[in-house]
């Protein structure tokens, strides 16, 4: 393997489609909004078919709060989820928190009258340098639309709310991956899907090795741009969603989402002062009824157990982040690859400046570029 090639991570198993959606019922749904210089849209991770009347446990850690998401309060006061966890750019939450609130109503007319109201869940990074964040082009149909399309196989890379991201200088986007934890002579999977937005070049870790000279000696040869870039301070977000069938209760789910920083810092990140990296780690298999009228049974996974779940959480969130930055556009459980390449930064991790050619792979990039094509596995 030379210093840029794709990287296998950890040592635990993968699941069958190394994805978050190896876990449990869970779907992902993307809309992708690509045209003129709207570079941006939606990602939706749907827990089971009805959040709201039965509501996964979970938790969250928020390692940089440079962020401006919307439901992360309530969740940690209640320790559940009521909604599919949304992903999108900044300037995009209001709009999706708005079509959560419609759709809860529409399905549950007691929500906010006999019922009390519903919580939405949305995370955000900015991806205003690729996308025309001030155009507010997402709206409440781009919601329903991701959630519509979501399946237990479905794209990653430079799509939905991945499409105008950035990693190190180069692409990032929505990136996801599976680890099976042996616990207690038990099987127990762990999976995590990242909105992959931060990162300097000349701090990129890739599986223990640090590449970032590599990839800012590529960058420095296009030009002033990449200076600039260079010279800038580390400015992006991540936000990790962590899902788990292990028996976990809030106060475990909480230390699991912890543990996705460690799969960050693995690849490089400095949880910078203008980043907003927040984690989320939420249940499969345990959750609370809407319509509860008695106490509720719940299960407390052995400390003993936690140490490889941790390694799971870990090893998932480093590989996701991986994808994010390798894939182009790419179903998971396939290898094919495809999707067109973006205005400064090509979707198969092409850095993009200059007058435009085409590689041998159909990707633009420019005639005196510096490319680094990290989809080709």
């Amino acid at each position: 393997m030379n210093g840029l090639d794709f990287p296998r991570v950890g040592v635990l198993p993968s699941g069958q489609l190394d994805a978050i959606t190896d876990v449990g019922d869970i779907r992902v749904g993307h809309c992708t909004l690509d045209e003129g210089n709207v570079h941006t849209g939606v990602t939706v991770v749907l827990p089971n078919d009805d959040p709201l009347m039965q509501k996964p446990l979970a938790a969250s850690c928020i390692f940089n709060g440079f962020g401006k998401s919307v439901g992360l309060m309530q969740m940690a006061e209640l320790g559940c989820l009521e909604t599919p966890l949304a992903l999108t750019n900044t300037f995009s939450v209001g709009a999706i928190a708005t079509a959560q609130i419609r759709a809860a109503v529409s399905a549950h007319p007691e929500v906010g009258r006999e019922w009390s109201t519903v919580n939405p869940l949305v995370l955000e990074c900015n991806d205003g340098y690729l996308n025309d964040i001030q155009s507010l082009a997402v709206t409440e149909k781009h919601y329903i639309e991701a959630c519509a399309s979501a399946s237990r196989e479905f794209r990653q890379g430079s799509v939905g709310a991945g499409r105008g991201m950035s990693c190190f200088h180069l692409k990032g986007g929505i990136g996801s991956a599976s680890r099976i934890a042996e616990c207690g002579g038990q099987a127990f999977t762990v999976g995590a899907l990242v909105l992959s937005n931060f990162g300097k070049a000349e701090h990129c870790l890739l599986a223990g090795r640090p590449v970032g000279h590599l990839l800012q000696e590529r960058l420095d040869r296009i030009g002033a741009e990449a200076a600039v870039l260079a010279a800038a301070p580390e400015k992006g977000s991540i936000i990790m969603l962590l899902a788990t069938d292990a028996p976990l209760d809030v106060l475990q789910l909480g230390r699991l989402a912890r543990r996705a920083g460690n799969g960050l810092a693995r690849t490089g990140s400095l949880f910078g002062h203008g980043s907003g990296d927040v984690a989320i780690a939420f249940s499969s298999s345990q959750h609370l009824p809407q319509l509860a009228e008695s106490a509720v049974p719940l299960l407390h996974a052995p400390d003993g157990w936690m140490d490889r779940l941790f390694q799971a959480a870990a090893e998932a969130t480093e590989q996701a982040i991986f994808k994010a930055l390798f894939l182009r556009n790419r179903l998971a459980g396939a290898m094919a690859i495809d999707g067109p390449p973006f205005r400064k930064f090509c979707r198969n991790g092409v850095i993009s400046y200059g007058a435009k050619n085409r590689n041998s792979s159909g990707s633009e990039y420019g005639e005196n570029d510096a490319h680094f094509d990290f989809c080709g596995y």
